[in-house]
């Protein structure tokens, strides 16, 4: 015997494709974004199956806020891919990954620029700024943002110098840039309420970080060691490691999500979502096509 109710087909499907909707708005809304920054986001490889995923990604993590709130951490993430693009695909010198962290930087505090991606991000800056509580926490948001761009030039140079060990690579996954847009996310829908709070976030999303980093390398591996990116697989003799980590990894998360459901039950869930949905996508496919 089964325990409950049967769920409601109608009920259910009606649910999901309220999901899809908040996709489908996401997805227009960034390749409308896309079109007014184009010596930014080419064609490729920002096409439109990368917009439609960022948009899934969201919508399925947290479903309960609006296509408006969630254009804004659409809008985070891909920065996120943006700075990546740049700092992995473009960048010829340790000076030009350093440059572009001091514009990300400088637009935290304040600054205008022609650089495309400060532009990008000082539209992103003055949209996440209309939270009430921004002024209050603005700060934690510039602090994940210099760990992430810390850990992309980080990584720049482990690729030109000699790989990491896995423990040091993991310690570095502020590079996947999912902290620092669920900061700018938090921020912006008014999910808290003060820097306390936010820091207990903070340290729960970066273990779930860590684990999105091993999944992201478990599904991207032959795409990295063609390209020359570095990935987890690469860093151990026998890749059953890195399943077995990942594995660790998110039972350690379960253990922490669980209590921050006692504290902060919708970001619990949201995070718990979070990890769920990239789990699955990246066990069938990957947001970059052709890079």
């Amino acid at each position: 015997m089964t325990g409950g109710p049967t769920p409601d087909p109608i009920t259910a499907a009606a649910e999901q494709g309220r999901i899809c909707a908040l996709v489908a708005h996401g997805q227009r809304g960034l390749r409308r974004v896309a079109a007014a920054h184009p010596d930014l986001f080419p064609a490729d490889p920002f096409d439109a199956t990368l917009f439609g995923s960022i948009a899934s990604a969201m919508a399925f993590s947290a479903p309960w806020h609006t296509a408006a709130e969630l254009a804004v951490t659409n809008r985070a993430v891909l920065w996120g891919f943006a700075v990546d693009w740049l700092v992995d695909q473009r960048a010829t010198s340790r000076a030009e990954v350093d440059r572009i962290a001091r514009t990300c930087l400088d637009v935290l505090d304040g600054a205008s620029t022609t650089d495309p991606l400060g532009r990008f991000l000082a539209e992103l800056r003055d949209d996440v700024a209309t939270a009430p509580g921004y002024a209050a926490l603005r700060g934690r948001w510039r602090t994940t943002m210099e760990h992430t761009l810390d850990a992309m030039a980080r990584e720049w140079t482990w690729r030109r110098t000699g790989r990491p060990t896995l423990a040091e690579y993991l310690a570095n996954a502020d590079n996947l840039a999912a902290t620092v847009v669920n900061v700018a996310h938090w921020i912006h829908t008014g999910s808290v309420a003060d820097t306390a709070a936010l820091d207990r976030l903070i340290e729960v999303g970066d273990e779930v970080q860590r684990a999105l980093r091993l999944v992201n390398d478990l599904g991207t591996y032959r795409r990295d060691a063609e390209s020359g990116d570095l990935n987890a697989l690469l860093l151990v003799d026998d890749p059953a490691e890195v399943e077995r980590r990942f594995a660790e990894q998110v039972d350690h998360c379960r253990v922490l999500l669980a209590k921050l459901a006692d504290e902060a039950p919708r970001e619990a869930d949201f995070l718990s979502r979070q990890l769920g949905f990239t789990t699955g996508f990246y066990r069938h496919t990957d947001f970059w096509g052709v890079r």
